[in-house]
């Protein structure tokens, strides 16, 4: 069976969503990916990474995701994200070779140039994007992917 390392640099990086969506739960490990930038989606929660020579993205490092995995990520990141192999720097300064999602270029208007942050997300993005991504609902045996939580609003946007 297949595997490969995935790099996160999103909402991937909160557990519990890399857990319902992929079906495994595992541990991170932070990890620097050179030459490209995150930008939030216009009017999401969400980021997405684009090719930038000089910028780098902080994430996670997954390893060893199994074939079921990445056909439920493929899913879930949908017809805007293409999996590229990347090489990505662990802190010990290992390079590490992993895929990842990279904003195809047809959606690149979709990218705005503000960056995405982990802790505004985690902070009060987490709620909308399990509520409203229609990701989820790609992944029926997903219970994220049944809506209706109605969680309260956190004054996000």
């Amino acid at each position: 069976m297949m595997s490969g390392n995935l790099f996160a640099y999103g909402t991937l990086m909160a557990g519990e969503i890399l857990a319902s969506v992929s079906g495994m739960t595992l541990t991170g490990t932070p990890a620097l990916l050179r030459g490209y930038r995150s930008y939030l989606v216009y009017a999401e929660v969400y980021p997405g990474i684009v090719p930038s020579p000089r910028d780098s993205v902080d994430g996670l490092l997954y390893e060893d995701l199994t074939l079921r995995a990445w056909k439920r990520l493929d899913r879930f990141e949908g017809e805007m994200y293409e999996r590229q192999e990347v090489e990505v720097e662990l802190e010990s300064g290992r390079i590490q070779t992993a895929l990842t999602y990279v904003v195809r270029p047809g959606f690149r208007h979709r990218i705005s140039d503000s960056p995405w942050s982990l802790d505004e997300f985690l902070s009060c993005g987490k709620g909308i994007f399990e509520d409203e991504y229609q990701g989820f609902a790609a992944l029926s045996d997903s219970p994220a992917g049944e809506k209706g939580l109605n969680r309260p609003r956190r004054g996000c946007r």
